[in-house]
């Protein structure tokens, strides 16, 4: 999978679960993280657990440059312990500068990955790396599918850069056991950003299945909500300056959505609505700390929730742990109620957020717990619990991943659940070993794990495991190597937290690793799908065209929304591609100037929230901090469209 330059604290460890699925013979290659902290159970599944989140890895050295450089990238913050840093954590180091000007597809001024906190506390935020608030559309130039072995992912041509060299294995564990301090007791990042399930979503993991639509003769659908408008030329509508951060700190501003209104982003301890074409400010909710982690899916009347400290961090008390759930209008501006769960006398701090039909649902070590819309507790902790809730997918269905087992024999139950009531509807149980699982989609569910720690890449992903959600059986199981696909899911506590990938049709759709193009100094890449019910790729290619990046975004009906990442002397683009021919169809073209193109290369679809919907573009970063920078501005988020 594709590694960007600064190291991120919620990528999943490099020791842990070992083992394919229930039904083929595990690995022997034992765990590697150390006994955690005995957990609850919601009385689902008895059997001593407790669960301590391990390690992540560090990314990986970024890749020399193979095309003149765009606008060079900020230096990843340093770590001071102060301000949203958790109390005392040792303050993990930024990488290396890259000698010389960055290459293509370096993300630019990014303070942290994308959803993942690089020097922020870990227990704020979230593919996500998740971005939100869209509707699909259709594509551009016509796709041709790609034939391949039945059963082997397509490979990038020998010799090709993929995504850069992998960093040596003991170095990663070193970066990654600095960071998971900081991961532990903060919050955490996500990826993509947050939006509505019916149209206003832009859901990077596919959380929606995307049905819907004609069937056309390659079993996909070509119905979409956005339409190709008559110019797709871009202009910048707004940019929204990088907040003031004191104390040398790097703070979550993780969160964004879009309603048919507004455009809403979480700033420093304040969560702000703007309007979608002008920026102009339309209401601010101020929180007493900073957000940590934000639900990527909101209700049809634009309710979302979020998970926020109770008071702003200092010097003495850099962290004071992401304990408050809140549930946001975001139409009106308000926040509607505040809830906390405990155990004993202790308020627990949660991990991550997620919201499924009028259920908001939290997970973390200490367990899982739900309220409904109004406020009404539904679930929480018990301590009798010997398994616990670690985290929530949401959208269409609510899917639990439930850890049982000691650290040595850890077993995932990956349970769908009734969002009233906390009833298991169907379990599918995870090889033993395996120690982490991110759920890539709940309608249908997939789920992703680097099982045996074979990724080897930081991207947290090995194998996808399709699964009925009715039954609880496996469909099939996916291999998806880490030096081919570019996809990545944090899954060490925050398990929604995926990008770079999507589902629908029944397909899940990853983009290829960089490499090289026709062009003396271009690289490329292309998304392929697998169908999820065999396996098998299906043959259809999408290529993001000579010194484009092509990135899933999220499912449009029937057809994909993707972004493609510019060459140095070129603007991004959003196109649509249809599910079954996988013609693409330009949706939005933004301006090649060097001065847009800088501000718009500093964001990127690893690292920043991305939302697209009706001709409009949304960039947003997921941390700020203080620190120098080659850049004469820093912006918060940054608004396209077109005419």
């Amino acid at each position: 999978m594709t590694q960007p330059p600064p190291p991120p604290p919620q990528q999943p460890p490099q020791g842990g679960g070992f083992g394919p699925p229930q039904d083929q013979p595990p690995q022997d290659q034992p765990p590697q993280t150390p006994p955690p902290a005995a957990g609850p159970n919601l009385g689902k599944a008895p059997e001593p657990g407790y669960g301590y989140p391990q390690a992540p890895q560090a990314p990986q050295t970024p890749q020399a440059p193979q095309t003149p450089p765009p606008a060079a990238p900020q230096t990843p913050p340093t770590p001071p312990q102060g301000y949203g840093y958790p109390q005392g954590a040792p303050a993990p180091q930024p990488p290396q500068a890259p000698q010389g000007p960055p290459g293509y597809g370096y993300p630019g001024q990014q303070p942290g990955a994308y959803g993942q906190p690089q020097q922020a506390p870990y227990g704020q935020p979230g593919y996500g790396q998740p971005g939100y608030g869209q509707q699909p559309g259709y594509g551009q130039q016509p796709g041709y599918g790609y034939p391949q072995q039945p059963t082997m992912p397509y490979q990038p041509q020998a010799g090709q850069p993929g995504g850069g060299k992998k960093l040596n294995a003991q170095l990663l564990i070193i970066v990654a056991a600095v960071v998971a301090i900081a991961l532990i007791i903060g919050g955490g990042v996500w990826y993509a950003s947050s939006g509505k399930d019916e149209g206003r979503q832009n859901d990077t993991a596919g959380q929606s299945g995307g049905t819907g639509g004609t069937d056309d003769d390659n079993g996909g659908t070509t119905s979409g909500k956005e339409k190709a408008p008559s110019d797709p030329s871009a202009k910048v509508l707004f940019q929204v300056p990088a907040p003031e951060v004191k104390n040398d700190s790097t703070v979550v501003v993780s969160g964004s959505w879009l309603t048919d209104k507004a455009y809403v982003k979480s700033g420093i301890a304040q969560i702000v609505g703007y309007d979608r074409d002008k920026g102009s400010e339309l209401w601010k909710l101020p929180l007493s700390g900073p957000v940590c982690q934000a639900s990527r899916h909101v209700t049809d009347d634009n309710l979302t929730a979020i998970l926020y400290q109770p008071a702003m961090p200092t010097k003495a008390d850099p962290s004071h742990g992401c304990s408050q759930i809140a549930l946001i209008d975001l139409d009106a501006g308000k926040k509607l109620w505040t809830k906390t769960v405990k155990t004993g006398d202790q308020l627990i701090t949660f991990d991550n957020i997620t919201l499924s039909g009028k259920t908001v649902a939290v997970g973390s070590t200490s367990g899982g717990a739900a309220f409904d819309v109004s406020g009404k507790l539904l679930w929480s902790p018990k301590p009798t619990d010997s398994c616990y809730d670690a985290g929530y997918g949401g959208g269409d269905k609510l899917v639990a991943v439930r850890k049982c087992g000691s650290y040595d024999q850890r077993q995932l139950h990956i349970q769908t659940i009734d969002p009233k009531s906390g009833k298991v509807i169907s379990e599918y149980k995870m090889t033993e070993g395996i120690e982490y699982a991110s759920i890539v989609s709940t309608n249908p569910l997939v789920v992703a794990a680097d099982v045996g720690d074979s990724a080897g890449d930081g991207s947290g992903i090995s194998d996808f495991f399709s699964i009925d959600s009715k039954t609880g059986k496996l469909r099939t199981r996916i291999s998806a190597p880490g030096e081919q696909f570019a996809a990545r899911c944090e899954g060490i506590t925050r398990v929604e937290a995926c990008n770079l990938l999507a589902v629908g049709n029944d397909r899940l759709y990853l983009p290829t690793e960089e490499h090289d193009g026709t062009g003396k100094y271009s690289q490329t890449n292309e998304i392929v799908a697998f169908d999820l019910a065999t396996g098998k790729q299906t043959g259809q290619r999408a290529d993001a065209g000579d010194g484009y990046t092509i990135s899933p975004l999220r499912m449009d009906g029937g057809n994909l929304i993707a972004y493609k990442r510019p060459p140095y002397d070129k603007g991004g683009q959003v196109v649509s591609i249809a599910g079954g021919s996988f013609k693409e169809t330009l949706l939005l073209q933004n301006p090649a100037t060097e001065s847009v193109r800088d501000v718009e290369t500093s964001m990127s679809p690893e690292y920043s929230e991305f939302l697209y919907a009706e001709g409009h573009l949304y960039m947003s970063k997921v941390y700020a901090s203080k620190r120098s920078t080659v850049r004469e501005k820093e912006y918060l988020a940054v608004g396209f469209g077109t005419s």
